[in-house]
Order: C-alpha cells, then sequence, then structure tokens
C-alpha cells in the first residue's frame, strides 16, 4: 500500500464524517462536531494549522549531520522517533463507524509498536472504550499510555488503577475534555479540575501522569506544581472552544517558562515530518499525531498507521539532516524563523 491507496481507501470508508482533503487544514469541516471538524467556526482547528506553516526551516548543509539520531526517551521507553499517536476514541459518532472501536485502537496501537514507538488512548462517554484501549495495550505488553477524561476524581483514580494494572508506560488526563457536551449529554459529566482535586489524582499513583490540554503559561506552571511529569499543549484539535489560539504560538510561550521542568508534548496541526521539526524547534521533546493517524486506521488498518508514521519519520530525518542536526537536542529555535 501506499499513502495514495490509504486516502482514497479512507475517503471511502468515512464518507460523510471526513474529505479527507489534500490539505487537512479544518476548512471544509468547520462546525462538524461530532464529526472531525473544528468546534463552531472552526478558527482553532484552522489556526493550529495556519500557525504552524508560518514556520521556516532554515536550510544548512555545510555541517556533519550526516546521520541523525531521532531517538527519544519517554520516561522509562526508548522510541524511535518523538512522535507518538494521540489519544483518539469514537469511531462510530465521529469517523463514521466502518472500524469498530476495537478495530480502530488495535491498528493504532500496533500500528504504532510496529514503527518504533507507542500510542496512546483514550476515553469516552461509553465506559467501554476506555476498556477497549487497556485491553488493546495489554497486547503489546503495555507499552503505551491511557488517557482518562476529567470525571468525578474516584473515577479518575479507579481508571488510574486500571493503567498500572497493565503496566502502562504513565498514565494521563486529557483536561481540555473538560466541556464535552457529548459525555454530559450520555450521563457522564466532565468538568474543570482544581489544584487540590489534581493533586489527590497525581499522588494516587506511581505512575507519570501527563496532563494534557495545556495552553497557557500559567496552567502548565500549575502542571510542574501538582507533580505532573508531562503537560501535553493542546487545544483538543480545535474542537472544544472556537476560536483558541494555536497551539504553535502557546508552545513557544510555554517553552520559554517549563523547559526543562516538565516533559512537554504538543499536538494540534501537525501534518508532516517538517511539521514535527517545526514543534520540535518550538520546544516540545515530543508530538502527538491524531487526524493522520486516523486516516492512515481506515485506509489501511495497523498497516495504514505505519505507513502514516514511517513517512513522518523519514520526512524529520531529513528535515534535520538539511538543518544541521545531529539528534532531537540540536532542534531549537535557532533552526527556524517564525513569520506571525
Amino acid at each position: 500500500m501506499d499513502m495514495k491507496e490509504i486516502r482514497k481507501i479512507a475517503r471511502e470508508r468515512m464518507k460523510g464524517y471526513c474529505r479527507v482533503c489534500p490539505v487537512c487544514n479544518g476548512v471544509a469541516c468547520a462546525g462538524e462536531v461530532p464529526g472531525m471538524g473544528g468546534s463552531l467556526t472552526g478558527a482553532a482547528f484552522k489556526s493550529n494549522v495556519e500557525d504552524l506553516s508560518k514556520v521556516k526551516l532554515k536550510l544548512r548543509t555545510i555541517h556533519d549531520a550526516k546521520d541523525p539520531n531521532m531517538e527519544f526517551q519517554f520516561f522509562n521507553e526508548k522510541l524511535d522517533f518523538p512522535i507518538m499517536a494521540a489519544p483518539i476514541t469514537g469511531s462510530a459518532f465521529n469517523m463514521g463507524g466502518a472500524l469498530t472501536e476495537k478495530e480502530y485502537i488495535n491498528s493504532v496501537v500496533k500500528g504504532s509498536i510496529s514503527s518504533g514507538t507507542i500510542a496512546m488512548t483514550g476515553d469516552s462517554a461509553d465506559l467501554t472504550l476506555y476498556e477497549d484501549g487497556l485491553e488493546a495495550l495489554k497486547t503489546v505488553g503495555g507499552k503505551g499510555v491511557p488517557i482518562i477524561k476529567p470525571r468525578e476524581n474516584p473515577h479518575v483514580i479507579e481508571n488510574v488503577k486500571k493503567a498500572e494494572d497493565i503496566g502502562s508506560i504513565a498514565v494521563g488526563m486529557d483536561i481540555d475534555g473538560a466541556g464535552l457536551v457529548t459525555m454530559a449529554l450520555k450521563g457522564q459529566p466532565v468538568g474543570p479540575k482544581t489544584v487540590e482535586e489534581l493533586k489527590e489524582i497525581v499522588s494516587s499513583t506511581k505512575l507519570p501522569f501527563i496532563l494534557k490540554g495545556i495552553m497557557t503559561v500559567e496552567e502548565a506552571q500549575l502542571a510542574v506544581e501538582i507533580g505532573a511529569k508531562a503537560i501535553v499543549v493542546s487545544n483538543h484539535g480545535g474542537r472544544v472552544l472556537d476560536h483558541t489560539q494555536s497551539t504553535a504560538k502557546a508552545l513557544l510561550e510555554i517553552k520559554r517558562v517549563v523547559k526543562g521542568k516538565i516533559m512537554i508534548l504538543v499536538d494540534g496541526g501537525i501534518r508532516s515530518g517538517v511539521d514535527v521539526f517545526k514543534m520540535l524547534a518550538l520546544g516540545a521533546d515530543g508530538v502527538l499525531i491524531g487526524r493522520p493517524i486516523i486516516i492512515g486506521a481506515f485506509g489501511g488498518y495497523e498497516e495504514g498507521v505505519s505507513l502514516v508514521l514511517d513517512n513522518m519519520k523519514n520526512e524529520l530525518y531529513q528535515a534535520m539532516i538539511l538543518t544541521g542536526c545531529r539528534d532531537l537536542n540540536s532542534i531549537d529555535e535557532t533552526k527556524i524563523s517564525i513569520e506571525w
């Protein structure tokens, strides 16, 4: 299979839910939630892509970075490259249901492992979907990260314990899901968390805790304070609040305050290995990939996911050679220009 074939199949399987546009920029699907679009006008989704496109790489070819090292230390697990699959659920109501939830998550988890990286698994109003993610991770020895919705603390802690039971690398919460209407409509209310509530959750486990959905310097500092080991700079793919700042811009601000104090991950608008390079240069330690992974899974199951990740890995490798970066630590602001 190649990407052209995968995209063709995905377009057929996701008809009415995702157009698999030549450029996945949120324009055609604005307001399509449920679905694959961004909230209301889709401005947050579109800004993620637009602002990242305004970051430019500086071409350099007089150097000794002939075979860059892309290895990424993710807590106690060494990954071949700093790209992971983002936690996504909802095959039936967001993607059309051509793949069952189990088919989708198994494709993502196994496809990620095949490429030398890992996947994060998600949570939903349908309680079985979190369990499906855990079962998929069990098949690969727990090599992945379950991410839990911001439910009431007893329910969150119960799900944290389940992550411990399968031996996952880490566990986390996508706190940016605090306003998801679909959760409340199905009797699974979610909401913001206080510092005290987050401290209770983090202290309940020995696993590294990841807080996903951080978009301000102040909340990045609070994540450090509560004892989280990583944050994900994320606006939930532009799907929860219209007109939020792009993740690229938020990342640059956050990096300047908490870099080195906590692992910084980011998602939103990343469509290629060159985009991955940009996010690393803006301050991320690693990135999460969402919509391209969905297309890979619907277009080719495990093989499709692996192909998406392998293409990004190869593009990142090429970008590192052509900017003079011998390892991930070499990728910084000096390798880019920003046209905001």
